[in-house]
């Protein structure tokens, strides 16, 4: 079978025990970077030297045959440099040529920085969407494109470009919109920023270094029910917004009145 394993996002304490059997029982392991995994397995101490394939998304599509075929006889363990194979890594090709040729296909579940990223953001976790990196160019028309998206969205990003697309972010979904960047999580210099779209482009206009996370709050619920809307806005206000801007949010959100929502939120708080 083809087994996807989990490897650590940066603590090596994170490592399985499932994790440490399967790498030291392995005969073939296919991996995005073969020296990355040498590198886990002389960090965790295990001796075994197994046959290795490099697994990237320059070859995926050529190897996946092979290693298709590798696994009808043999279990094949499938390592990206960390996390989940097949999340915004090399795997999803292999993973459907295998189910595709009737090869069995398991994982060994672990590390995600995309939960991890999900679970400190303090942003809601009961719907969200996984978006992958962000796009190089276009970024304003590209969140644009997500502003009616209500889940919480999570987004890979480089260092590097990290200002620009916060820049961008204000700029497609304002100012006020909430996200979250996650900085090397789980290493020993992880940082979890929380603010408005303004505040982080504002905080990491210099850039930052290492993996970063993005985690951006959904658009609030489209709807024309006054109670619904009115409920909305008092959590805005909970959230620090004054009652006359999350008034005006919301009703540019729902084409309800303005003034409706901002005299029924007002009696509500009476309340």
């Amino acid at each position: 079978m083809i087994i996807l394993a989990a490897t650590p996002i940066g603590n090596l304490g994170d490592a399985s025990q499932r994790l440490i059997e399967a790498l030291t029982n392995a005969e073939v392991i296919a991996s995005e970077d073969t020296r990355t995994t040498i590198h886990l397995m002389r960090a965790l101490g295990i001796e075994n030297r197994p046959r290795l394939i490099p697994l990237h998304e320059h070859n995926e599509s050529e190897k996946a045959t092979e290693i298709v075929e590798l696994a009808r006889d043999a279990d094949v363990l499938v390592l990206s440099d960390a996390g989940m194979p097949a999340i915004s890594d090399p795997g999803f090709p292999l993973v459907a040529a295998a189910a595709a040729a009737g090869v069995t296909v398991t994982a060994l579940p672990g590390p995600s920085a995309v939960l991890t990223a999900l679970a400190v953001s303090g942003l809601p976790t009961d719907r969200f969407s996984f978006e992958g990196f962000l796009p190089r160019k276009g970024r304003v028309a590209y969140f644009r494109g997500l502003a009616r998206e209500e889940r919480t969205m999570v987004f890979f990003e480089s260092p590097n470009r990290l200002p620009a697309a916060l820049a961008d972010l204000a700029t497609a979904l304002g100012d006020d919109r909430r996200a979250v960047v996650c900085r090397e999580l789980t290493k020993m210099y992880e940082e979890v920023a929380r603010g408005t779209a303004a505040e982080l482009a504002e905080k990491f206009k210099d850039g930052a270094r290492g993996e970063i996370c993005l985690v951006i709050e959904g658009a609030a619920p489209a709807t024309s029910d006054l109670p619904t809307a009115v409920t909305y806005v008092l959590s805005l206000v909970a959230d620090g917004a004054r009652l006359k801007e999350a008034a005006t949010e919301v009703a540019e959100q729902t084409g309800l009145s303005k003034r409706e929502l901002y005299e029924a939120a007002l009696q509500a708080k009476k309340k």
